[in-house]
């Protein structure tokens, strides 16, 4: 109990203190006009409120994410709310933080075009084929998951429903996609994202009014996961919205696109994101204190039954329509925003104006073909939607990976305080390489060559860390020898 309300309090006090230094550190300009202000297409460069803007970026963000997340990385114990929280303030919001205001001061570009622009012509590319493709999974893992639910809770044994469900949430798909922002997106991601926030409100409440608040453990330094599972590098893969998630770099930019200040950045970007950790905190300790623990916890069910349990059981009817909203309304909230930032980094790879209609259906309409076909191939095969999943959670961490080392770079060239993205991008680096190496889904190493995924990820993050102080080494030595000329 303990551990879980200085989780909530240091977050919160994460973003009164380290926002504003995060903010400091990259100076903003509150009279620079930005993209939503310049450029102002009416489609995706549009004019929103911030309140509007940080529920909208929250959803974006969130969907299930830091539900389902935080239901796996509970499975490994107490351990979970550390990474959450300081993952989250120290990683994830820096990430995004950065990752929006460096594409609002690049006429709100998406995160590959961002990379290419600090870090060079080839991680361009590298990010390019990155979140295109981990935008397609995750509008196929938020196709899929959302259809499949409604097939369950409608008839199990018909078939149908799944085919129904998933033309009906295609074809919203699209129209999101295609309107402009303000339309769809604008309207009703404000409500869906406060109806979010009122779940875990409410789910706080009731862990407090029915006691299970005293059965959720301390914090311990003991990894709990029953499959013995090492807390290095699995916990820091299984939740990644919630605490850092590269799927946030895709979303940013179309926040970016719309806010009218940048001292609106740091709520917007920044503050969502401590808002989804808090979020994650919440069905973290709701998962091990609702079930006694982490025995009770392993043998619930999958993440959506453990969210329809938690929610009914604690709070009722209003908590199964809330349930409902959670495991099928924001994974499609999700999915929607992924397809639509696909678009929008296709069109900023081939400087394809994005005013006309006609323009938006060339790119959205192949982007679905593709999704709807792998949604189809999920079904061929009973391990085909976990290979998409773990693949999707990997390719989401080694994206965030690269957008902390483009942050990095950038501050660096800025003469910044480069620090408070280079040391997130130095660890998740090792997280990402350690895990590609030992996870079943990558090289699957660790049990014929014990560690060897640990020390390999160390040691390609110290290499990479060496070769960025050469970097600024060498920066600093042409900037002196200018100066003496």
């Amino acid at each position: 109990m303990i551990s879980f309300i200085v989780g909530i309090v240091v977050l919160i006090i994460g973003y009164v203190i380290y926002g504003k230094f995060t903010e400091n550190v990259l100076g903003i300009d509150t009279n620079a006009a930005t993209p939503a202000v310049r450029i102002n297409d009416g489609v995706d460069f549009v004019v929103i409120p911030t309140w509007r803007a940080v529920l909208i970026q929250f959803l974006n963000i969130a969907g299930t994410g830091p539900i389902f997340g935080a239901i796996a990385g509970a499975l490994f114990g107490p351990a979970a709310f550390a990474w959450i929280v300081f993952g989250c303030v120290l990683g994830g919001a820096v990430h995004d933080y950065f990752s929006g205001m460096l594409s609002l001061r690049n006429n709100g570009s998406t995160i590959a075009e961002i990379v290419g622009i600090y870090l060079g012509t080839i991680p361009k590319y590298i990010m390019r084929v990155f979140s295109i493709v981990l935008l397609i999974f995750v509008g196929v893992v938020f196709v899929y998951t959302p259809a499949q639910v409604l097939n369950t809770l409608i008839d199990p044994n018909n078939k149908n429903i799944f085919k129904i469900a998933l033309i009906a949430i295609i074809c919203y798909y699209i129209l999101a996609t295609i309107l402009p922002i303000d339309k769809i997106i604008g309207t009703i991601y404000p409500l869906f994202g406060a109806a979010l926030l009122f779940m875990g409100l409410g789910i706080t409440v009731m862990l407090f009014v029915t006691g299970e608040i005293r059965d959720i453990p301390e914090f311990a330094f003991q990894n709990m996961h029953l499959s013995g599972r090492t807390i290095f590098p699995y916990l820091f893969i299984s939740i990644a919205c919630g605490a850092v998630s590269g799927f946030h770099a895709t979303q940013s930019p179309l926040m970016a696109r719309c806010i009218n200040n940048e001292a609106a950045g740091r709520k917007v970007f920044f503050g969502a994101m401590i808002i989804e950790g808090i979020v994650a905190m919440i069905w973290a300790a709701a998962a091990m204190g609702h079930f006694g623990g982490i025995t009770g916890l392993a043998e619930a069910g999958n993440a959506p039954t453990v969210v329809t349990k938690v929610s009914t059981q604690l709070m009722g009817l209003a908590g199964g329509i809330l349930a409902v909203l959670g495991v099928v309304a924001c994974p499609i909230t999700s999915g929607d925003t992924a397809f639509r930032s696909a678009r929008l980094a296709i069109a900023d790879a081939l400087n394809f104006d994005q005013k006309p209609i006609q323009n938006r259906f060339i790119i959205a309409l192949p982007l679905f073909a593709i999704g709807i076909a792998l949604v189809f191939w999920s079904q061929t095969g009973p391990e085909n939607f976990g290979i998409i999943w773990r693949y999707f959670s990997w390719s989401n961490q080694t994206l965030a990976t690269i957008a902390l080392w483009a942050a990095s770079a950038y501050l660096a060239k800025m003469a910044k305080f480069y620090w408070i993205a280079l040391i997130p991008a130095v660890f998740m680096t090792a997280v990402v390489t350690t895990y590609i190496i030992v996870a079943p889904e990558g090289l699957g190493l660790d049990r014929s060559y014990p560690l060897l995924g640990l020390r390999f990820g160390i040691a390609l993050a110290a290499i990479l860390f060496v070769l960025f102080m050469i970097f600024i080494a060498t920066k600093q030595k042409g900037i002196l020898l200018k100066e003496q000329r």
